[in-house]
């Protein structure tokens, strides 16, 4: 497996991302529920860091833990306790089952779905970043 020059760029546009648009107080009470008005964002995100949990290491990246800590980076950001948090867990789980129960072996398609993935992923930090982040 060659090893995707987009995992770095994904990692760190995630941890800027989350720390630029962590809600402020005013705008996390104008929103429904508390939550964040990028929180569709967080939960596809948080879907895909648990794909690739599951699906980089299956086709031989070295990362064995390296997007289950980006999630708990990003609920330590986001997401200290509560629904919210149990929300976004879920999203990652379903990530990483979706992946476990298709593949057993890396493939093409495997292979394929991972570099998707990162660079899917990295967009999405980086959009949530300019979006929300710090005027």
């Amino acid at each position: 497996m060659l090893r995707s020059p987009l995992a770095p760029l994904l990692s760190a546009a995630l941890l800027a991302g989350l720390v630029l648009a962590s809600p402020r107080p005013a705008l996390a009470q104008a929103t429904q529920g508390g939550a964040p008005p990028y929180e569709a964002e967080l939960l596809h995100l948080a879907e895909i860091l648990g794909a690739l949990h599951y699906l980089r290491p299956l086709c031989g990246a070295a990362e064995a833990t390296r997007w289950r800590d980006e999630m708990q980076a990003m609920l330590d950001i986001e997401a200290s306790s509560g629904d919210r948090r149990g929300q976004l867990t879920s999203a990652f789980n379903t990530g990483y089952e979706s992946y476990r129960q298709v593949y057993r072996v890396c493939t093409p398609s495997a292979e394929l779905a991972s570099q998707r993935y990162l660079e899917t992923g990295a967009k999405l930090a980086r959009d949530v970043a300019t979006r929300y982040g710090s005027n």
